[in-house]
């Protein structure tokens, strides 16, 4: 995907969050029964940082669990942010920060013994997914995990009835990857969203390609427990080692 088109996905993204805020975190007032699951591992004490974090429900979620460890929250989405801080979950801090920026490590104070980024990873298009999990090895603390979840939309006739041609919004699908789609929403007025559908092999290949391996995976939400993949990854100590031993 040329970097431009890339650009334009990731506008179209900012475009939406930015005017559909506040329908978008009315659909969010508790969490999906997998990122539940997820939280449930997390020790108290754990240090965590929450990628995409939106109007802050795992940081309530979390709070109301009884954690007292850091807890930093990123988002590019100034008006949830709002709203995270809003609520008071303390001792939770939160930055807006654009996750498709390689440079948005700086805003952490690493290391952190869990990373989550709860559908963030379908948002991101093309290479801007490999600076994303380069990032996130880089903040992970020494036996760190990695839990995230992508979108299996794909696994539900209703919202594959929502895909919307990529002609309008005037791009060329021969310029995009295969599995990137354009769909709409339809709370608070009609609004586009870019959503990447990710196959399970896909996804392996781009932990290898990261330097991550696989630790879990589940798959939960929606009706029939399917609209959402989550999975378990740390850094592949291995991996690193040999490409050390390269240099």
């Amino acid at each position: 995907m040329q970097p431009d088109v890339a650009d334009r996905l990731r506008r179209l993204n900012r475009e939406f969050y930015q005017a559909f805020a506040e329908p978008f975190a009315a659909t969010r007032r508790r969490l999906q029964p997998g990122a539940a699951a997820v939280l449930g591992r997390l020790p108290r004490q754990a240090s965590i940082l929450d990628l995409g974090c939106g109007s802050g429900e795992v940081a309530r979620a979390l709070h109301r669990r009884g954690h007292h460890g850091v807890y930093l929250g990123l988002d590019e989405c100034a008006p949830l942010l709002e709203q995270a801080r809003a609520a008071g979950a303390p001792p939770a801090e939160f930055a807006t920060v654009d996750l498709a920026e390689p440079g948005w490590t700086a805003a952490c104070r690493p290391p952190y013994d869990w990373v989550l980024a709860f559908a963030v990873l379908h948002h991101l298009p093309g290479t801007a997914r490999h600076s994303f999990l380069d990032g996130v090895r880089a903040v992970l603390a020494p036996g760190g995990f990695f839990a995230f979840s992508v979108w299996q939309f794909q696994h539900s006739e209703r919202l594959l009835r929502r895909i919307v041609p990529w002609s309008s919004v005037g791009i060329d699908p021969s310029q995009l990857d295969a599995g990137d789609h354009l769909l709409d929403w339809r709370h608070g007025g009609r609004g586009l969203r870019y959503v990447h559908a990710f196959e399970i092999g896909e996804l392996e290949a781009l932990a290898r390609q990261t330097g991550f391996r696989w630790v879990d995976r589940f798959e939960s939400d929606g009706q029939g427990g399917r609209l959402g993949l989550y999975a378990v990854w740390s850094p592949d100590r291995a991996s690193e080692a040999r490409s050390g031993a390269q240099l």
